[in-house]
């Protein structure tokens, strides 16, 4: 992995959280930051103007729209899955690529490592046996090869790490000093579009949503590697594929975000706004997929989710919640969601909670993964 110093990697944070050209121009790439942000200021501040906004509905289109939205300010590419071996050991994982541009316009430069976009990346690997979690990120402009997407074929890269494939079939790619992924993801239900058919409205403001679909039921296999040792894995990944231009409100402080995969066939998604005075913001929202595919979309009437402990961070002393009582109350559904580590916390440039989580009710079971922003 190709690295540059500490103040060019610093320059390149800020450009993200500033979006100011002038720096982001002087960055190198493929490097991780000390200081650590909140990730939901990151991703829906900055100037917006000449980007276009999830304003009404539109077609999607496949696989096209599983590459690049380049008109829009931010996009992502959100893997996670639970995985296990033939003899038990659980392991959960995340990949995510990030896109943010500096510009709407594409600016002709001599310079083949001008770029208007910036590409960042995470990877977290939890070995619930061990009681381990790994994490890292990469950070590249979008030139010279170094990172980038493209829709034909899908690929998004940053470096070594990357996606693969046509939508329906993908391959996940991460290698880290210390630990590393190889999977094959195969789709087994029909694409949800979230939201309003694919408009998933986060706030009151017209334009603060974004484009949202899943791939809720991803068949994976492949190698996961953990100081030398590999371990041949099998389970389900979950994909959240978003573009937006300033997604979340100005009174919103972050949000919760759930998606569940139960033994029987059906998953969960849902996620709730919270809002900086306390409360859960009434756009909040999810979806609820029965076993042969069909969706049945969720607004924040329909579902509680409840807190039942916490857990306190010991490097960053941020307090998150750490066990949920989830009711739908249509379907009956009553779920307790418990991480299979406490410790999960994302802590790179961007301090977050994301982790692998076990579910049970009465008579259910399953595994899914949890979300927590702006705490």
């Amino acid at each position: 992995m190709s690295r540059i110093n500490s103040t060019h990697s610093r320059m390149l944070f800020l450009s993200i959280l500033s979006i100011i050209g002038v720096v982001a121009a002087s960055c190198g790439e493929n490097q991780s930051t000390t200081d650590s942000s909140n990730i939901t200021q990151a991703l829906s501040g900055g100037n917006t103007e000449g980007f276009k906004r999830a304003d009404t509905q539109r077609d999607f289109i496949f696989p096209q729209d599983f590459g690049p939205h380049s008109d829009f300010q931010t996009e992502w590419w959100y893997y996670t899955g639970n995985l296990s071996t033939k003899d038990g050991r659980n392991f959960g994982y995340q990949l995510t690529f990030f896109r943010r541009a500096l510009s709407p316009d594409e600016i002709e430069r001599e310079s083949r490592w001008a770029t208007s976009d910036i590409y960042f990346a995470h990877f977290a690997l939890t070995d619930v046996e061990s009681g381990q979690f790994y994490s890292n990120e990469r950070w590249s402009r979008g030139a010279a090869g170094l990172a980038g997407s493209q829709s034909y074929p899908f690929k998004v890269w940053i470096d070594n790490w990357s996606v693969t494939g046509n939508g329906e079939i993908v391959r996940l790619s991460a290698q880290d000093d210390e630990f590393s992924i190889e999977l094959t993801l195969k789709s087994e239900k029909p694409i949800v579009l979230q939201g309003d058919k694919g408009l998933s409205q986060k706030s009151a403001e017209p334009g603060n949503a974004s484009y949202y679909f899943s791939q809720t039921r991803l068949k994976s296999s492949g190698t996961i590697s953990i100081g030398g040792n590999n371990f041949g894995v099998s389970g389900l990944s979950w994909l959240d594929r978003e573009w937006s231009t300033s997604a979340l409100g100005e009174n919103q402080e972050g949000w919760d975000w759930f998606s569940i995969q139960l033994d029987d066939g059906r998953e969960i998604m849902l996620y709730q706004l919270r809002l900086k005075g306390g409360g859960v913001d009434p756009y909040s929202s999810g979806s609820y997929i029965k076993n042969y595919g069909s969706v049945k979309q969720l607004n924040a009437g329909d579902f509680e989710i409840n807190s039942i402990d916490t857990w306190k961070s010991p490097a960053t002393g941020i307090i998150y919640p750490s066990k949920w009582e989830i009711s739908i109350h249509d379907y009956n559904l009553a779920l307790t969601v418990t991480p299979f580590l406490k410790n999960q916390e994302v802590n790179l440039s961007f301090t977050y909670w994301e982790g692998a989580v076990k579910v049970t009710g009465d008579g259910l079971s399953g595994k899914g993964y949890v979300e927590l922003t702006g705490y």
